[in-house]
């Protein structure tokens, strides 16, 4: 028998999964050696370091829960899940970019009415939320489906904190009316750090990087027809805009907050304080 070399390993390797029935598997597992074992080649860790690494990848997966899924956020720290975003993104002239995801989505939010407060006994800066959902020439999608969730002013989402079963906080889902639009009050979002008490804080740490992203507003939208749209809204202004922790901003999504004073509000609030208001409108391209 030959000597054996890494490049022989790698040609076994990627032989081994030229069997594959499904192209697209067989596709997707070569490049995965491919390029993992270049990877190796380049860094050429030792074996403690490459055990560090699998153990490092168990702690990844040992931290995930239904509240929180650390594999999302190291995927977004480390830039992947924006450039799969930016990938497919679509391209259509007037589309509203999106954005990611993030590790807090809950996929049945709770269903609330136009108007209503979803800040519920929230401290923060009251913020009236009016958008219009659009198709790329304008015209409005009555009945489209708005899943709205952010931050509290602490930072924090409602699934960090120790709520009752099935309470939910700064999170609704609204059908859009006739004119494509819909309305509700919530806070103005902050800055905030993102998880960093498991090991993708460990990560952010030893390589030197801060935790923190700009505050912003996330939407997820649905309209039949249309493909659906994931994205944020980010207030101008943020520190953290140059420097997001997962590389989410995009500058068609940094808006202005327009400011108001006290007295009458929508929907019949009486306001003893300064209020902000956040108008936009989202385009989606047709799936």
């Amino acid at each position: 028998m030959n000597a054996v070399t890494p490049e022989q390993i790698t040609r076994s390797a990627l032989a081994s999964f030229a069997g594959a029935p499904d192209e697209r598997t067989r596709e997707v597992s070569q490049a995965i050696v491919k390029h993992l074992h270049a990877f190796v080649a380049e860094v050429d860790p030792s074996p403690e370091e490459w055990m560090g690494a699998l153990e490092f990848l168990t702690r990844v997966g040992q931290k995930c829960t239904p509240a929180r899924q650390e594999f999302i956020l190291l995927s977004d720290v480390l830039g992947v899940s924006m450039l799969v975003d930016t990938l497919q993104q679509p391209g259509d002239d007037g589309v509203t970019e999106s954005t990611v995801l993030g590790p807090f989505y809950v996929e049945e939010p709770p269903v609330a009415e136009q108007g209503a407060n979803i800040a519920r006994g929230e401290d923060g800066i009251p913020l009236w939320i009016d958008v219009q959902v659009t198709d790329n020439a304008g015209d409005p999608l009555p009945g489209a489906v708005v899943d709205i969730w952010e931050g509290g002013a602490d930072g924090l989402y409602d699934v960090q904190r120790d709520l009752p079963d099935g309470e939910y906080d700064l999170r609704g889902r609204f059908r859009a009316d006739g004119e494509g639009r819909v309305k509700c009050w919530a806070v103005v979002p902050v800055s905030y750090q993102v998880p960093a008490d498991g090991p993708v804080g460990d990560l952010l740490a030893a390589t030197g990087r801060h935790p923190w992203r700009p505050g912003h507003v996330h939407f997820k939208i649905a309209a039949e027809g249309f493909a659906p749209l994931v994205t944020h809204l980010f207030p101008s202004g943020d520190p953290y805009l140059e420097s997001d922790a997962v590389f989410g901003v995009k500058p068609s999504l940094v808006i202005d907050l327009a400011e108001h004073g006290t007295g009458e509000a929508p929907e019949g609030r009486q306001m003893d304080r300064t209020w902000k208001s956040l108008s936009y409108t989202f385009a989606l391209s047709r799936a």
